[in-house]
């Protein structure tokens, strides 16, 4: 019995400690992600590029994916489910938000400086490459965790995009790429948001509510 119990324990300290690690991986990815909203956003306006203020306003979304999956993590999984539902209708809602952008961008806009473009598409790269390194092995964790490294995914490929974006920009002289990356940016969104609802929905209605008392 007293063999039963410590295993128990074992177990018990064993995921507590998986959680501990879920959580700070978190936090550096949520700093990381809104540092580079930041720079992203700022460097978009100067280059007056519609594919790195799309990519920027992804990485502010993903901020706050980040702190709605660290409220979630030590509330159970019906918390945890439906925070990926959250989840979900802020990547939707950040879908539409860029194909708004790009609307006026086709009616209003100029060539972006596709110097500008490189250097913070660059930066913003490294960044995300190192966030989703950071949470690559908790990618099966839950349904929450889950949906966190889809994001982190997400942006990786927008990156890519708008480093090829910078490179038809300095090539053509013309603005289209960066209009064709930011609408392909949008339709990635939308994919992923489809896909972290589709899960978030049955887990969200399989769970049970956890009572206050537990999460004490």
């Amino acid at each position: 019995m007293a063999e039963d119990c410590c295993s128990r324990k074992g177990a018990t300290l064993a995921r507590l400690a998986e959680k501990a690690g879920q959580r700070r991986v978190l936090v550096i990815v949520m700093i990381i992600n809104l540092a580079m909203f930041a720079a992203d956003f700022g460097g978009g306006l100067f280059a007056r590029s519609s594919a790195l203020m799309a990519d920027s306003v992804d990485m502010l979304g993903d901020g706050i994916v980040y702190a709605l999956s660290l409220y979630a993590l030590h509330r159970g999984p019906r918390w945890e489910a439906g925070t990926a539902l959250a989840k979900g209708g802020l990547i939707l809602a950040l879908a539409i938000a860029v194909g708004i952008e790009i609307t006026d961008k086709v009616a209003n806009g100029v060539p972006p400086s596709s110097s500008l473009m490189l250097g913070f598409g660059g930066a913003a790269l490294v960044a995300n490459l190192a966030c989703l390194a950071m949470l690559w092995r908790f990618r099966h964790a839950n349904v929450n965790i889950s949906s966190t490294f889809e994001c982190s995914r997400n942006d990786v490929a927008s990156n890519l995009g708008v480093l090829i974006a910078a490179g038809l920009v300095a090539a053509t002289g013309a603005g289209w790429p960066d209009i064709l990356v930011g609408g392909v940016i949008a339709l990635i969104l939308l994919r992923s948001a489809g896909r972290v609802l589709s899960a978030a929905l049955p887990a969200w209605r399989d769970a049970k509510p956890v009572s206050p008392e537990i999460l004490r």
